[in-house]
């Protein structure tokens, strides 16, 4: 067994099975720690990953180690799976750690359909979501929001969606912080922002977000599928988009603004493109209030696609939603800074823990896990390509103490946009998805969907495999795809 490996100049040396550190050496603040089994490390490597996470352990108040899961791939300054915590009084806050799309997560909801139920109906339902589900660049959503409704979506969050009946109560119990930050202060999000966002609420997107259905072809852990709700050959929807034009617009702003009120930390930084602010500074603050608007926006624009995917489930099975059990079983974020408390070296501290590509992932006990979970540990969804399968995992006994309650967030990207257009044709990826595996996708171009080939993404099953093994996010059930919806 290998115990060191190098990759363009950086160092890793093997902690133990799955777990490789990069030492502190120079101005890093913490060691930086890769969580990958030998084929998914080759991969990380082959991009600016590895450089990427050593330059995010120069961010101020950086604690414990700097950490990219097993998914992780080259990003905007800081990498894609990558996990850092800050601490909240003398550290600092970085919307690059956060990333473009605030919010970007993922929900999933269930129903008591099976597969059976759904068979010749996949081409009727993949035409009618792409129908009622706005998707694609620029706008168009489910709701055509003026100021007032904006201002309300980004200070009450998912209580605004109950409030105008797109939202049921078991919905927002069923959701991460149930669907409101209340730190959010919309004036500290920009005009411009907000009129991006006005027409996108309840829209996926382009890129990588999609609605699919599912169907449930395996369960690991008989307990707490039960307790999630699920079972074998059960029909499941998986929601994948975040903030849309106005969580882009919060970061645009405040890297602009914090390259011109604190050029003094960025000289400090080996990356221009992890601009932060210095916890406690006004700039940190309004960052921070505008960052949780945005947040509140993602919850209600996937709480509005959930709606009319309701709504289309209505008309193509004849029955209304509740009788179809279209209920949540948990959405969650993964492009996100949380305030959160957390033992280091036995002290308890108040930490942003920046989760970028990373899903949350605490287990049981804690108290931020809902209540209907509390005793078993909070849901963690985390989706392949669509033409693999996805997965439900429950946090892990060792996320506390490994990745600040952390884990995956998806397969993770092995090829290029550009690269996957030139290497795959969307209509034949299309077609043989169809004629193959039974997967009906529906987008708007065929690069779309020649962007999403599965082929351009890591093996979810070794990714998640990682994640179960080091006991950070623990297998419950996997899902496959039927019908796939991409902007």
């Amino acid at each position: 067994m290998t115990e060191t490996r190098e990759y363009d100049g950086i160092r890793l040396k093997r902690v133990r099975e799955h777990v490789w550190e990069i030492p502190k050496e120079g101005d890093m603040n913490v060691p930086a720690r890769v969580l990958a089994s030998e084929p998914l490390l080759e991969q990380i490597s082959d991009d600016d990953t590895l450089q990427q996470l050593k330059n995010a352990t120069h961010l101020p108040g950086m604690t414990k180690h700097a950490l990219c899961m097993p998914d992780g791939h080259q990003g905007y300054g800081f990498p894609v799976g990558g996990v850092g915590a800050t601490d909240a009084e003398s550290g600092c806050i970085s919307p690059g750690a956060v990333g473009y799309d605030i919010n970007c997560g993922v929900r999933m909801m269930k129903t008591n359909l099976t597969y059976d139920d759904v068979a010749g109906h996949e081409e009727e339902l993949v035409e009618s979501l792409f129908a009622n589900v706005p998707s694609g660049l620029g706008g168009g959503g489910v709701v055509s929001g003026d100021i007032d409704t904006i201002e309300a979506v980004l200070e009450r969050g998912m209580d605004w969606a109950l409030e105008e009946g797109y939202a049921t109560e078991a919905d927002l119990r069923h959701c991460e912080d149930e669907g409101r930050r209340p730190d959010a202060e919309p004036s500290f999000v920009s005009q411009k922002a907000k009129d991006r966002g006005k027409n996108q609420l309840g829209s996926l997107g382009s890129g990588n977000h999609f609605l699919e259905v599912q169907r449930v072809t395996d369960t690991y852990d008989d307990d707490v599928a039960a307790a999630f709700g699920l079972e074998e050959d059960q029909i499941v929807v998986l929601i994948h988009c975040g903030s849309r034009g106005l969580g882009h617009q919060v970061c645009s702003d405040y890297l602009r603004r914090i390259e011109s009120n604190h050029g003094d930390l960025l000289d400090q930084l080996p990356d221009k493109e992890l601009a932060a602010a210095p916890a406690g500074s006004a700039l940190a603050e309004e960052y921070y209030g505008a960052m949780c608007a945005a947040i509140n926006f993602a919850w209600v624009n996937r709480q509005l696609i959930m709606h009319r995917t309701r709504r289309v489930f209505e008309r193509v099975f004849g029955a209304d939603h509740d009788d179809l059990g279209m209920e949540l079983l948990y959405d969650v974020a993964h492009n996100i800074a949380k305030r959160e408390t957390h033992d280091v070296d036995g002290e308890q501290r108040d930490l942003f823990v920046h989760r970028k590509g990373a899903t949350r992932a605490f287990p049981a006990g804690r108290s931020e896990v809902p209540a209907a979970y509390r005793d078993v540990g909070q849901p963690v969804i985390i989706p392949g390509s669509m033409g693999a399968g996805s997965y439900v995992l429950v946090g892990g006994e060792r996320s506390l103490s490994e990745t600040f309650g952390s884990t995956a967030h998806g397969a993770g990207r092995v090829m290029s946009r550009t690269q996957a257009k030139q290497e795959y044709w969307g209509e034949t990826v299309r077609d043989e998805l169809r004629d193959q595996e039974k997967i009906y996708v529906k987008a708007q171009s065929g690069a779309t969907v020649a962007e999403e080939a599965p082929g351009v993404y890591k093996d979810v099953d070794e990714v998640v495999r990682v994640s179960d093994e080091l006991g950070i996010g623990d297998k419950v059930a996997r899902t496959f795809p039927v019908c796939n919806i991409k902007g």
